[in-house]
C-alpha cells in the first residue's frame, strides 16, 4: 500500500476536460457499492510505521460557498483524509466507493472520543467544469461539515489551470474517455485514490480499491494520532 505515487499527466487533463459535456447539477442516482471483502485482521494500531511517502501539494481550491482558499489549510494541524472524485462517476469500485468508505470511517472515528479533533475529511473534485461549488454542496448532502469534532471539506477548484499542479503534486491521473466517434463522454478514466496525511502535510499511505477497508484506515489514524502523542500500544 505503502509507496510513491507515479506523475500525474494533468496537462493532458486541462486539455480534455474543458470540453466534457453535462452538468453535475442534475439528480443523478448514485451507483451501488460493492465493498472489498477484507480476507486479513488488521495489525494493531502503533504496532506498525506509516512511512513519509512526499508532501502534500498546494494549491487554489474553492470552497462550498465559491471562496477561494489554499489547499495547505486543509491538510495541515490535523490528520486530513483527502479523495479526489469527480460527483457524477458511475463506476461502484470508484468514487462512490471512496464515498461510502469515508461515510463508514467517519462513524467509526466519531464513536471514539479520543480522536475528536484530531482528524478531518476533504473531498476534492478533479473536474471543476462540472463539479462547481452548488454540484458538491449537492453531492455533499448532509455530510458537509466545517466545524465539529471530525470536519468534512467538499471543495473543488475555479479552474484546470488552478487545479493541474495539485494533481500532480498528488500523482493523480485522469483522462475523459471518448466515444467511438471520438468525442468525449461523461466517464472520466482514473484511479480511486484517497490519501492519509499527518498534521505537517505529508502523505504517510494511500488508499486504492483493494485497500479501501475502514477498520484498517481506522488503525493508520490512530498511529498517527499515537505518534503524534509519543506514545505506542
Amino acid at each position: 500500500m505503502n509507496g510513491r505515487v507515479v506523475a500525474a499527466g494533468a496537462a493532458l487533463a486541462a486539455t480534455l476536460l474543458v470540453s466534457l459535456p453535462g452538468s453535475a447539477h442534475r439528480n443523478e442516482q448514485r451507483p451501488v457499492v460493492a465493498r472489498p471483502v477484507m480476507d486479513f485482521t488488521p495489525p494493531p494500531a502503533g504496532s506498525y510505521t506509516l512511512n513519509v511517502i512526499h508532501a502534500a501539494p498546494d494549491g487554489l481550491v474553492a470552497d462550498l460557498d465559491g471562496r477561494p482558499r489554499r489547499l495547505s489549510e486543509l491538510t495541515r494541524g490535523r490528520i486530513t483524509l483527502l479523495s479526489l472524485v469527480y460527483t457524477y462517476c458511475p463506476d461502484p469500485t470508484g468514487c462512490p466507493l471512496g464515498y461510502e468508505t469515508s461515510v463508514t470511517l467517519r462513524r467509526l472515528i466519531l464513536s471514539d472520543a479520543r480522536l475528536h479533533g484530531r482528524v478531518r475529511f476533504v473531498s476534492l473534485s478533479f473536474d471543476p467544469v462540472n463539479d462547481s461549488p452548488a454540484a458538491m454542496r449537492a453531492y455533499a448532502g448532509g455530510n458537509a461539515a466545517a466545524h465539529g469534532p471530525l470536519p468534512w471539506h467538499f471543495m473543488t477548484s475555479a479552474s484546470m489551470k488552478e487545479l493541474g499542479p495539485i494533481l500532480d503534486g498528488f500523482g493523480q491521473e485522469i483522462e475523459v474517455e471518448l466515444d467511438p466517434r471520438g468525442r468525449p463522454t461523461r466517464t472520466i478514466s482514473h484511479m480511486l485514490k484517497l490519501f492519509l496525511i499527518d498534521r505537517a502535510g505529508r502523505v504517510r499511505e494511500i488508499y486504492s480499491t483493494a485497500f479501501l477497508h475502514p477498520e484498517t484506515m481506522l488503525n493508520d489514524v490512530r498511529t498517527l494520532v499515537m505518534e503524534e502523542d509519543g506514545r505506542r500500544p
